[in-house]
């Protein structure tokens, strides 16, 4: 990170990949923490400053569990075929699936 850089998370992020659906479409995490995740989707362009709702599934030992979210897109990264999505959560519910 430059000088000119500052960090901008509030918490540590965990490198994983977990299933994201958002508006009928799917995508896969890079990373998450508390308050945001980086997700990777071809299907769906976001906008800056967009508001967004996703769910990201989890698998436990006692099943699969759903988070719920709904985020601000803060920055997103075109790539051929795929897009990155930053989003910072400003909402979100944990249920089971």
């Amino acid at each position: 990170m430059s000088e000119e850089q500052t960090e901008k998370r509030k918490g540590p992020r965990i490198h994983t990949a977990l299933p994201v659906v958002l508006k009928g479409t799917h995508g896969i995490t890079r990373d998450i923490s508390a308050s945001g995740l980086f997700f990777w989707t071809s299907e769906i362009a976001c906008e800056l400053g967009q508001l967004i709702n996703f769910s990201v599934e989890i698998q436990s030992p006692r099943g699969g569990m759903r988070l719920k979210c709904k985020g601000g897109v803060v920055r997103t990264e075109p790539r051929p075929c795929k897009v990155g999505v930053a989003v910072n959560i400003v909402e979100s519910a944990m249920e089971l699936a």
